[in-house]
């Protein structure tokens, strides 16, 4: 009786069983969940890392591995424009008509072929093998048909074979090169003011890898003790930022740990110094961050807050983004509470605040550094669903601020869409509401525009494109 398990051997062959590379067996994973399940892939990885680890052993399966891995995941999400159409280019269907999994093995190797600097060979084989163990011997030669094809030229001849030309079509030609769906390099480029300046390096800062930044959350933690870590540098613009420069696992770090540090953004961090900096006409006692999750903003505005002797009240609308805030706050130094309310049906009373923190559900435009999935996930159609969702939660800020304080509205996106013509929309309806000048409030920080309004750039500041507009109740 004939074994099922055994391939059929070719004539001439010895049968080889396929070897598996848990590094790129795990990136195929990640893939497939970002595909399947509409996963975000920093929230996919560190899981399926710990497995390998735990599986492996750590003799098998160490940092080098884990930063493969790492690399060949976020590295093919951010290129996955550009390397669709060097496959499209190499195949002989249009690319819908190819099996999603196929396509992920297949932009693995593209990566590893265009990308990295993997040798040729080993690129090749390593996929195809990769296909062997998760696709069948029959979609690996297809692979490998493919990738030998695609190893015929470098990246830079690539595109020029498969980008239309700039002067024909600049929309769709930096939508190639620099792999962002055509509305999205529009929307970006109609935010920076128009003409080509600062495009192309906005749209490459986007596939660039972002450090990670941490914050020292005041009265909690300092940037000193942050800085006695490994390959850790002061941020550019926050007093409270620090930089693990060449990367590092904030994990490990006994203030990350506790809580009494966090990750976040050094824009994210801009935002809520800016708002705690605005100077008001009265008391400074009771803060709100409406839309809390999942809590570092609030974290540090609760610090903040703690310093003056204020309360921070932290809402959010989903009860376990809600948690999420409550675990940030854990441990604050001064009073702070937690809600999961509906930032549009507020519980609490008109001009209860002194300073009022939105910062509002968007499209995340402005972290694609951190989520690359997402430019491929969001659609033109999605800032129709944000609009009367941001302009609402702006009319609760202004609300629920008292005469004479602040409202900061922020979005981790620059679609005007999303920023000045919301802040334009809802003003026309508040005579009693001025805007006030944001820039002198992020000292140190350059190019921050015309005013009254700040928006960050990842090519200019080095951090998500986070916008700010403060706003002062008058009346």
């Amino acid at each position: 009786m004939s074994d099922p398990s055994r391939r059929p051997r070719q004539p001439g062959k010895p049968y080889r069983r396929p070897q598996k590379d848990p590094v790129r067996i795990l990136a195929f994973e990640a893939l497939r969940a970002v595909d399947e399940r509409d996963a975000y892939a920093n929230l996919v990885l560190p899981p399926l890392l710990r497995k390998a680890r735990e599986k492996e052993g750590p003799e098998k399966f160490d940092g080098r591995d884990a930063a493969l891995a790492t690399e060949l995941v976020y590295g093919t999400l951010r290129r996955q424009g550009t390397y669709d159409a060097v496959i499209a280019a190499c195949v002989d269907r249009p690319l819908r008509e190819v099996d999603p999994p196929v396509l992920d093995v297949l932009s693995l190797g593209v990566h590893q072929l265009l990308g990295t600097r993997i040798p040729t060979h080993a690129a090749v084989s390593a996929s195809v093998e990769l296909a062997r163990v998760v696709l069948g011997d029959g979609r690996a030669k297809f692979v490998n048909a493919v990738l030998r094809k695609v190893a015929q030229q470098d990246l830079d001849a690539w595109i020029a074979q498969v980008a239309p030309p700039y002067d024909d079509d600049p929309e769709d030609h930096l939508a190639v090169v620099h792999s962002h769906p055509r509305w999205i390099v529009s929307a970006l480029w109609d935010s920076l003011g128009g003409g080509r300046a600062g495009i192309e390096e906005l749209l490459e800062a986007d596939n660039e890898r972002p450090e990670v930044t941490l914050v020292a959350r005041p009265g909690r933690a300092t940037t000193e003790e942050l800085l006695d870590e490994e390959a850790a540098v002061p941020g550019r613009w926050s007093p409270y930022a620090v930089r693990l420069a060449e990367g590092g696992e904030p994990g490990a770090i006994d203030a990350v740990r506790e809580g009494r540090a966090g990750v976040q953004d050094e824009g994210s961090q801009l935002v809520a110094l800016a708002l705690a900096a605005a100077p008001l006409d009265g008391p400074d006692e009771k803060w709100l961050d409406g839309c809390a999750g999942p809590g570092g903003k609030a974290a540090l505005l609760a610090a903040l807050a703690a310093e003056r002797g204020a309360l921070l009240l932290a809402s959010e609308k989903q009860p376990h983004r809600a948690g999420l805030v409550a675990k940030a706050l854990a441990g604050n130094p001064g009073p702070s509470q937690v809600i999961a309310a509906d930032g549009t049906r507020p519980p609490w009373r008109p001009g209860t605040f002194d300073r009022v923190l939105m910062d509002v559900p968007c499209t995340g435009l402005g972290a694609l550094r951190r989520r690359p999935e997402a430019r491929w996930r969001r659609r033109p159609e999605d800032l129709d669903g944000f609009a009367p969702l941001q302009r609402d939660l702006l009319r609760t800020a202004l609300e629920s601020v008292r005469v004479g304080g602040v409202v900061g509205y922020a979005t981790c996106s620059p679609h005007l869409a999303e920023t000045r013509a919301v802040v334009s929309d809802v003003l026309k309806h508040y005579p009693e509401a001025d805007l006030i000048d944001a820039r002198p409030l992020l000292p140190g920080v350059p190019a921050l525009g015309d005013g009254p309004d700040v928006q960050l750039w990842p090519h200019v500041h080095g951090t998500d494109a986070m916008y700010l507009a403060l706003i002062r109740r008058t009346g």
